[in-house]
């Protein structure tokens, strides 16, 4: 995007606050007055000295003086609120950004977190919006400041000498085409720079989540590399923007310098010719030194202008990506549901990806009945489970649930009544209690203590030193598999959705665990529609229906036993799960 673009998307966060930075600028042109005013009061005392000494009378001067501490004393209150309330309005934009960022990486589907790094994401949604606060109080400020200052100086420096003025303002255009090499080149390089934040922290991130994995492998050394690898790029990167900050800084001092030198030998020969008095000469160079100070302060601020509009480029990448899965337009509430579940010619594939995962699935499932899901791995278990709640959706066809299209009900409604128990467990860091209670907001104590007594969680929980109020660790490091996975199951079971969605729930643990979550997820599914995905397939031998699902579709359909007698896949798999192994 180009700075009108990104402008065109970060002018609106101004708007809430447009009073605050209606006052701002007010203060602004209040302390730039005081500035414009010191070399008139040094004009007249030095006129007046130069020309008779009556002319130059204490009263003058202790006027002069006067006028300019009260001032000095509206330039610190007007400082002062700029300083204060605009800082804080940066803050706020902020925040609102932050937000904004925030609710928009909620709304986004499975597929884009499955290309994402969550260091980037990190870095996007803390650090790239740390200079957006003085961007949005400074560059507004800024720039106000030296229109008037540039404006207000010429208009005086003409009045005083034209042909100067002239020079003066003939040499500007030089300072903005040196610089605007410098200033392109920076906003890649700190575009780059925030680039390699990201990818430090998502090295970071894995290293660190990682670090059972490392330790087991002894491979700390090879970690280290990595992170060097990525530290290093980093460096470069600072490296490359400081390199570019020094060229432009020290070009913009020499363009100052000569226009200064200028100033002082065209006006003193102006001077000798008579064509300049002395109070004008000082006044003149006075406000020269204004007019190049606020000019200055423009072009270095263009250094933290790139700064701002990196985080806002940046920002906008994110803010830009599509929602592939939200409410359509008249989405109703799902209500009350029984649990019915029908796949009408069901196809899906990934994005871009034109190969087919699943294809034409037609089935029904009536409501309460048990329903298992077996096949080889990439046959498409977890894929049709995920277009239940939606998150895919289906390339073509419809599911519904009691004869409802689940594209036309609200997400939230739809995914309220479905629970979700996965093979890879996540619970927040927290306690015990944060982790089941997330099952269902303002559940009370009574409340959790009893789904964790349904998932057979209970007994476990309370031999802990603090009970429900332990500390789990990230992502619950401090639990074994099985005491995890009841966790899960109490956090659904407070939940109490009609549609159950087991996938591998039980795959990862030892068979003691195993034989314990089991059990809880029998409980579990006790007048739910349930869709169970396993590859143990002695779990599944109770399901109402099994269902046999290959890269063809589902081939099969029945009960265990119906599907044992018919001797087909499901036999073979059976067979190949529970044939006896050689014991040496």
């Amino acid at each position: 995007m180009n700075n009108r673009q990104l402008w065109s998307r970060f002018i609106p966060y101004f708007k809430p606050y447009w009073r605050v930075m209606v006052l701002d600028l007010l203060c602004a042109a209040l302390t730039t007055l005081c500035e414009l005013v010191l070399p008139k009061i040094v004009q007249t005392i030095t006129n007046g000295a130069m020309s008779t000494p009556i002319a130059l009378t204490v009263e003058l001067v202790l006027k002069m003086g006067g006028l300019y501490l009260v001032l000095r004393l509206i330039d610190t209150a007007a400082a002062y609120y700029m300083a204060y309330a605009g800082h804080i309005m940066g803050t706020k934009i902020e925040t609102d950004m932050r937000t904004d960022l925030f609710d928009h990486l909620q709304k986004l589907s499975f597929s884009y977190y499955s290309d994402a790094k969550v260091g980037q994401l990190m870095a996007r949604i803390t650090s790239d919006l740390f200079d957006v606060t003085e961007f949005a109080h400074h560059c507004p400020e800024e720039f106000f400041i030296a229109g008037i200052k540039i404006i207000a100086s010429f208009i005086i420096l003409v009045g005083m000498n034209l042909p100067l003025t002239l020079v003066v303002f003939a040499l500007l255009p030089l300072m903005f085409i040196c610089t605007n090499y410098f200033n392109k080149q920076m906003r890649g390089a700190f575009s780059e720079q925030r680039n390699q934040v990201g990818e430090v922290n998502s090295q970071v991130e894995d290293s660190l989540l990682g670090m059972r994995v490392v330790k087991s492998f002894a491979n700390e050394d090879l970690e280290r590399e990595r992170f060097h690898k990525g530290n290093m790029a980093f460096y470069n990167a600072k490296c490359r923007a400081y390199r570019y900050m020094a060229g432009f800084s020290s070009t913009t001092r020499m363009i100052d310098g000569i226009m200064y030198i200028v100033v002082v030998i065209v006006g003193a020969l102006l001077l000798i010719g008579g064509k300049l008095d002395a109070g004008q000469y000082v006044a003149y160079i006075l406000y020269i030194s204004t007019l190049l100070t606020s000019i200055r302060r423009i072009v270095e601020f263009r250094e933290q202008f790139q700064r701002g509009m990196t985080g806002i480029e940046r920002f906008t990448q994110i803010i830009d990506e599509p929602v592939e899965i939200k409410d359509e337009d008249g989405a109703k509430e799902l209500g009350s549901v029984r649990g019915e579940v029908v796949f009408d010619n069901v196809s899906f594939h990934y994005g871009d990806n034109e190969k087919q995962v699943l294809s034409n699935l037609a089935l029904h499932v009536s409501e309460g009945q048990n329903i298992a899901i077996v096949g080889p791995s990439g046959g498409g278990k977890t894929t049709m489970c995920n277009l239940i709640p939606r998150f895919y959706d289906v390339s073509s066809g419809r599911i519904l649930i009691d004869g409802k299209d689940i594209r036309g009900v609200t997400l939230k409604s739809l995914r309220s009544s479905i629970g979700v128990v996965q093979q890879e467990v996540y619970l927040f860091s927290g306690t015990i209690f944060d982790n089941i209670a997330y099952g269902k907001r303002g559940a009370t104590r009574e409340e959790v203590i009893e789904a964790a007594k349904r998932a057979g969680a209970d007994e476990f929980i309370s031999a802990l030193v603090k009970g429900y109020d332990t500390y789990v660790g990230e992502r619950g490091v401090k639990l074994s598999g099985g005491q995890k996975q009841r966790i899960a199951i109490a956090r659904v079971f407070l939940k109490n959705p009609p549609i159950l969605i087991l996938d591998e729930a039980t795959s990862a643990l030892d068979n003691e665990s195993e034989h314990l979550v089991q059990k809880s997820l029998e409980e579990l599914t006790k007048g739910r529609t349930t869709f169970t995905v396993a590859h143990r397939l002695t779990t599944i031998r109770n399901a109402d229906v099994i269902w046999v699902l290959t890269e063809r579709g589902v081939e099969e359909t029945g009960s265990h036993s119906e599907l044992i007698a018919k001797g087909g896949i499901y036999a073979h798999l059976y067979s190949m799960y529970t044939e006896p192994r050689d014991v040496v």
